[in-house]
């Protein structure tokens, strides 16, 4: 009878009176049980976020879908399941004894330590407490375990006292969910840590402190901000630590802790005439066997063994400080290295590194008495992720998870093995996505680089949120809820999403299609032919031509063009092509590709138009350049499109509209930014400016930037860089204003969470996020230029570099 108004307000209904203009909240009470997802029983053979060898080399401990499962290492099979709960539980790590494992879980909100005895079948947790514990690692004698809390302070556990002590304070160690395998090691006596640490400028460098604790040592000086790994050699004598820059292949360093005596080959032939003498005979009274008491048969077996079995000797390591920064050496090794572990013997590295755009397992020989020194060896040539990399206990075998799957490699033959296993569990959506929720909610709390959380209350949202996603029916509304919560941050780089998507499997034929002629008679008339994608690159299809027929099937207003394509990615499509009405088709072969590839093919063509449009509206004056991101992959093609041609122009236009951002912001600014300061001239050849001709990337000329309000993140630290170097003007629009460094988190159902962590100043110290970089000449495209082939944009940042 339109008095009343009804709408939803805050996960209610409420109603508006018209007459009052009042309005009240509308009181329902929801009865009988919702559906809902019921509880699934998943029997998983892949999937694994973490695994760990036992030392002895029998056992296997891995996590999936953050419960942890224990099986044979020969043999794999159905997993014993070790724990059972709704949290995560990770980082699992064998004791020396090979009867028990650490391990991480927050079941209490925070994450801290428990032990699992294999033996008694008991679990016990070691640690509590308000501050994050993770990073556990067994000391060498196994009666002790160091880790990180709350990412400031190295502390470790007594095992017999069940008490932990401070260790060392650190700025910035593991935090959830960014822990590392690698971050700290033990001496082999038990008696030192050596661990990661931020310094100066927030280098990266290797530290060293007394596990009893004491001062701390600084054992690298390396002015490298990243680092991985770190790993103390089996005699105690060295370091290998992964270190690197950003774009730089990372490199393996060894520090040396005592001055390395020269290893001479000759000494191994002379060793073979060296002979220890024996012991004389001591003659010995038979004594009469002792007969063990029933049931200690067994355990006299052992006891025998156990004396006839050879003692490891542990060295006792001895560091020497002076000189310690000079006994710093980097391994060439050849490829890039995301970590370096040093093999049982001490005289291999295992080193996880890219080469080729791939991840491998690589070993490098680093015995000086070797033949085979500073050799390299690819393990692994398989094209996935290798993860949990680890050394078996005899040096034999490397393991190491692809894929969410257990696979072991002979060093030696280089076969890969693949350990099937298969792990048991229920899954009920009703509790999962509240500790989905509860994940994604912490790692926020103590990651976002904002601790007053840019003003949100956000202790407050969470009751408040946590209730609204207890009542989500499906994990696609439970992640819409979480970013509503999200969006109470009021930041960018933020947000939940699902799983990966599926790969698309549709085909693309680098050809666009007349609308109007498709709307009018269903007719697939070609009105854009790609340069160089498939149909181009085949010949005999033209813009005017219409194809009849796919793989035979005839195109119709009725057909499914893309059904037509789908899994023909990179196979052969068989096109009737008409030139004209009523003409007999005639047919032409192409090999389709993905929409990836096609698209990035239609913004090849796209620059290249640019360049062309800068080129005609400068009288050839100007050249052209465009970066679509901020990535490694775009930087190198900046270099290429920077080529001999643009460089002969009198200045060059930098475009950065529709760049998404990146890390590349400073080395493509160089380019820009240095000045020339020489010339070369070889015999008889041009006079060229010295860093071209030493090979150092500098364009040398006047350049203009151009941005709208597409362009974000690292392109606007780009263009904030361009302005405060003094490079040149910026035409266009403002930026985006979305200026945060940030990095992503897997949940524990395979849901993403983004975690901004790092504020962003620009040289005045004032933030950049939220406030977006400023035009020097503002210019706002028309709508509909693009259609009359007019670049206004372009047009102004070409009058201004001729200007200049």
């Amino acid at each position: 009878d339109g008095s009343r108004i009804v709408f939803e307000r805050d996960f209610g209904i409420g109603a508006l009176d018209i007459a009052s203009g009042a309005a009240r909240a509308v009181d329902i009470a929801l009865q009988g049980v919702a559906a809902g997802p019921a509880t699934e029983h998943l029997t998983l053979s892949s999937g694994i976020t973490d695994m760990a060898v036992s030392p002895d080399g029998k056992k296997v401990a891995f996590v999936m879908r953050g419960e942890i499962f224990a099986v044979g290492a020969k043999d794999g099979g159905d997993a014993a399941r070790v724990t059972t709960t709704v949290a995560v539980e990770g980082q699992v790590r064998w004791s020396p004894d090979n009867k028990r494992i650490v391990y991480t879980s927050d079941r209490d909100g925070q994450t801290h330590l428990f032990l699992y005895d294999f033996a008694t079948r008991a679990e016990t947790q070691l640690t509590r407490g308000a501050a994050h514990d993770v990073s556990p690692a067994w000391s060498p004698d196994g009666k002790s375990i160091a880790f990180i809390r709350g990412s400031t302070e190295l502390r470790v556990y007594d095992v017999a006292s069940r008490a932990d002590r401070l260790v060392a304070n650190g700025t910035t160690l593991d935090r959830p969910p960014f822990v590392g395998d690698h971050s700290f090691d033990w001496s082999p006596d038990s008696r030192w840590i050596a661990f990661l640490n931020n310094g100066t400028k927030n280098f990266t460098n290797a530290y060293i402190v007394a596990a009893a604790g004491g001062v701390v040592r600084q054992a690298s000086f390396v002015s490298n901000a990243f680092s991985s790994s770190i790993d103390w050699s089996r005699d105690g004598r060295s370091l290998v630590m992964q270190t690197g820059q950003r774009t730089e292949e990372g490199q393996a360093l060894r520090i040396d802790l005592l001055p390395r005596a020269p290893r001479f080959r000759e000494d191994l032939f002379r060793d073979l005439f060296t002979s220890v003498p024996a012991a004389p005979a001591v003659p010995s009274v038979p004594s009469a066997p002792a007969v063990p008491a029933k049931g200690d048969t067994a355990r006299a077996a052992r006891d025998t063994a156990a004396r006839q079995a050879p003692a490891r000797t542990v060295p006792t390591v001895e560091i020497a400080w002076d000189g310690i920064r000079l006994r710093a050496a980097a391994l060439n090794i050849g490829v890039d290295v995301g970590s370096a572990l040093l093999s049982p013997d001490g005289k291999t590295l295992l080193v996880v590194g890219g080469a080729a755009g791939q991840t491998s397992l690589w070993t490098y020989n680093i015995d000086e008495v070797s033949r085979e020194m500073g050799q390299l060896r690819q393990l692994t040539t398989t094209p996935g992720n290798k993860g949990d990399a680890q050394w078996s206990a005899d040096g034999t075998e490397v393991w190491f998870t692809e894929g969410g799957r257990l696979q072991a490699v002979n060093v030696a033959s280089r076969v890969v093995r693949n350990l099937a296993v298969s792990a048991e569990l229920d899954v009920d959506f009703a509790q999962e996505k509240l500790e989905v929720f509860d994940q994604a909610w912490t790692y926020l709390r103590d990651n976002f680089f904002d601790e007053k959380m840019n003003g949100a209350d956000w202790n407050a949202l969470r009751p408040v949120y946590r209730e609204r996603v207890a009542g989500a029916r499906t994990r696609d509304e439970m992640r819409r809820l979480m970013n509503l919560m999200i969006g109470e941050l009021n930041a960018s780089h933020t947000g939940m999403g699902g799983p990966p998507a599926q790969t698309p499997h549709t085909a693309r034929l680098g050809l666009r299609f007349d609308r109007q002629a498709y709307e009018a008679n269903g007719t697939f008339r070609v009105s854009d032919v790609v340069p160089l994608g498939p149909a181009a690159v085949a010949g005999g299809i033209r813009v005017g031509d219409v194809i009849a027929t796919v793989d035979g099937t005839a195109l119709s207003a009725a057909t499914n063009l893309e059904q037509l394509l789908s899994y023909k990615i990179g196979k052969q499509v068989s096109l009737g092509v008409v030139a004209s009405p009523g003409g007999a088709p005639k047919e032409v072969r192409v090999r389709a590709i993905g929409l990836g590839a096609e698209k990035n093919l239609y913004y090849r063509a796209w620059v290249e138009e640019r360049r062309a449009y800068v080129a005609k509206a400068s009288g050839g004056k100007l050249g052209y350049a465009h970066m679509l991101d901020m990535g490694a992959g775009s930087l190198q093609q900046f270099h290429v499109d920077l080529d001999a041609e643009n460089h002969a122009r009198e200045g060059v236009v930098i475009d950065v509209r529709n760049n998404n951002g990146g890390f590349v912001n400073a080395y493509a600014l160089d380019v820009l930014a240095r000045r020339p300061y020489l010339t070369m001239q070889p015999r008889g050849g041009d006079v060229a400016p010295a860093r071209a001709q030493l090979g150092q990337r500098a364009l040398e000329k006047p350049t203009v930037l151009v941005t709208n309000q597409h362009s974000l993140s690292d392109a606007e630290d780009f263009t904030e860089g361009y302005r405060t170097l003094g490079l040149g003007q910026v035409v266009g629009e403002p930026t985006s204003g979305w200026i945060i460094y940030t990095s992503g988190a897997a949940l524990i159902d395979g849901s993403t969470v983004r975690l901004p962590g790092t504020r962003i100043r620009d040289h005045e110290g004032k933030d950049m996020e939220m406030v977006p970089r400023k035009v020097d000449v503002a210019v706002r495209r028309r709508m509909g230029e693009w259609y009359e082939g007019v670049d206004a944009q372009l047009d102004a940042a070409v009058k201004v570099l001729l200007g200049r």
